[in-house]
């Protein structure tokens, strides 16, 4: 194998003309340098060099590898203040995947403040629910990933759990109640807190996948089966659906943040319903420094 030092070496006795004054250039002595040229010498297999007296000239092998050389050497160069940009966070790039509700709320925080402390780092942003962001992940499709689980979701469902992000690492970022939504003028607008089977002859809007069926589990086991009229993964669509009279939902904090709930009103639903927020990456990509201070901000950004 060619190691860079020894092309290094090669080109300064090619340009000075014996050992002695390539070492007073590279700053060491002459019998390093004579060491260095026996290695890369034993390393190509073939003489570089033809030593007749003091003098000292090329083979036509050494002339096509010093040709080589100042290609190879600049290519390693560029590759070199690359990499220290990106581990020094001069440069770099984020793929990051999140669900609409983190995508409105924590996203953006977490990612002016990255830029304003890192502006060489680019962050390209993508949506996907769970578990749709967790596959991409895995896949090579992004390097973080935002997420969630419902707490006493079941398995069953394909809910991701503790098992299926073993492999991951696991950032917690914040817990997210759910929150009852009703049109104004129900019955129920102003009450304090809402049990869920009190909801239980009402018209549901659903969310997405996941969330319909965390919907009809939490339903199921307070003895009743949700009549789901209309089912959306657009948050804004659920809350005007609601505000038009249409149903009542159960939504997240987060999305509620996003959208403003116009001929709407939020409950407090009894049992309490949670789920986890998390942002997710790879074990050896949470050691490449733009992501790891991604991670950073989007915990900073979950924290306010």
């Amino acid at each position: 194998m060619i190691e860079a030092r020894h092309l290094r070496v090669l080109r300064a006795v090619a340009a000075t003309g014996s050992f002695s004054a390539a070492g007073r250039e590279l700053g060491c002595t002459q019998p390093a340098v004579s060491q260095q040229m026996k290695a890369l010498e034993a390393s190509v297999g073939t003489p570089l060099l033809i030593r007749t007296g003091r003098e000292m000239r090329l083979t036509q092998a050494g002339e096509a590898l010093v040709r080589h050389a100042a290609g190879i050497i600049a290519g390693l160069t560029a590759a070199e203040e690359e990499v220290a940009a990106i581990a020094g966070l001069r440069a770099g790039r984020v793929r990051l995947v999140s669900f609409p509700s983190g995508s409105s709320t924590l996203v953006p925080t977490a990612l002016a403040a990255l830029r304003a402390a890192h502006p060489g780092t680019r962050v390209s942003l993508e949506e996907a629910e769970p578990p749709r962001s967790v596959e991409m992940l895995r896949e090579g499709d992004c390097d973080v990933t935002l997420a969630f689980r419902y707490e006493g979701a079941a398995g069953a469902d394909g809910a991701e759990g503790v098992e299926e992000w073993a492999d991951l690492v696991v950032r917690p970022l914040l817990t997210d109640r759910l929150v009852g939504l009703v049109p104004e003028g129900h019955r129920l607008a102003r009450a304090g807190a809402v049990a869920i089977g009190d909801l239980a002859d009402e018209p549901w809007i659903a969310g997405c996948p996941r969330c319909r069926g965390q919907l009809v589990e939490v339903c199921e086991r307070a003895g009743f089966t949700p009549r789901i009229d209309f089912a959306t993964d657009d948050y804004p669509a659920v809350v005007g659906l609601v505000g038009a009279g249409l149903g009542v939902a159960v939504l997240p904090e987060l999305a509620i943040e996003s959208v403003r709930p116009r001929g709407a009103r939020t409950v407090t639903v009894e049992p309490a319903l949670r789920r986890e927020i998390v942002a997710l990456t790879l074990p050896d990509l949470a050691q490449v420094p733009a992501v790891a201070a991604t991670l950073d901000q989007l915990a900073r950004a979950a924290a306010r």
